[in-house]
């Protein structure tokens, strides 16, 4: 498929099917984030790839909207960030995020990204911090972000053309 067509058709996909991601689909999603671009190629990011099921339903907890997907995915990647190694961080590991999505989307592997930076959990407390400690990951590393991934249980209709937003972009 062509890079438009897999970004037309790419969409979250929250539900997952029981089955696992196979192996070599799995490390050609993270190789597309390993060929992310950084900022003077600093790469600040680290991934966790989490697929046991009692972390997946701990990290679905993190924040307060829009994280319980995670339990019903049979793979996350999680994507911190050294936030002293680099000032673009948050870019750095945003690019990397988005080349793992489509990459998934390519390979017909649902994709979900949840965002952890700047969200609360239920009782007010900072899901990126959460995310740390079920990890056991320190600072400096910040949590960027999470993908969650799975055998897709749920289609969805590709992105139609007519209706992008063309008089968002001046000339």
């Amino acid at each position: 498929m062509e890079l438009m067509e897999i970004m037309r058709h790419r969409r979250s996909i929250r539900k997952y099917a029981e089955e696992a991601i196979p192996e070599e689909k799995l490390n050609r999603i993270l190789q597309a984030g390993l060929l992310a671009p950084t900022s003077r190629g600093k790469r600040p990011w680290e991934y966790y790839v989490v697929q046991d099921k009692g972390t997946l339903e701990k990290l679905s907890a993190a924040k307060r909207h829009g994280s319980a997907l995670i339990a019903g995915c049979s793979t996350a990647i999680v994507v911190f960030a050294d936030s002293e190694l680099s000032d673009a961080w948050i870019e750095d590991s945003s690019i990397a995020l988005a080349y793992m999505d489509l990459m998934a989307s390519s390979l017909g592997i649902g994709s979900c990204w949840v965002q952890m930076r700047m969200r609360k959990d239920e009782s007010g407390g900072d899901a990126e911090e959460n995310v740390r400690r079920i990890m056991g990951v320190k600072e400096p590393f910040r949590t960027v972000g999470i993908l969650a991934l799975g055998i897709p249980a749920e289609e969805k209709e590709p992105y139609d053309e007519s209706a992008l937003k063309w008089e968002k972009v001046h000339r």
